[in-house]
């Protein structure tokens, strides 16, 4: 992503994660150069495929990797935001 989104701090709570939803918008409305997946349907097949991915990324990159991720809320997130206004 963008160095807006990629350089923003760690998220810890859901007001940080709401300004994070916002930059994330904002940098695909200014055309962020960065945006590998253009359609909705590419960008759920990357989350998907990242996801699946996961562990290898945070072993790339020296992080452990998440444990106790609350699965339901993303899951709660993505299937509420299909219908809501």
């Amino acid at each position: 992503m963008s160095d807006k989104v990629s350089g923003l701090p760690p998220i810890k709570t859901r007001q940080e994660f709401l300004a994070f939803l916002e930059v994330l918008r904002k940098d695909l409305r200014e055309g962020g150069t960065q945006w590998e997946n253009g359609t909705l349907a590419d960008y759920l097949e990357a989350i998907q495929a990242w996801t699946a991915d996961m562990d290898g990324y945070y072993a790339n990159t020296g992080q452990p990797t998440p444990e106790n991720v609350q699965w339901q809320v993303f899951a709660d997130i993505l299937r509420a935001a299909r219908v809501y206004e």
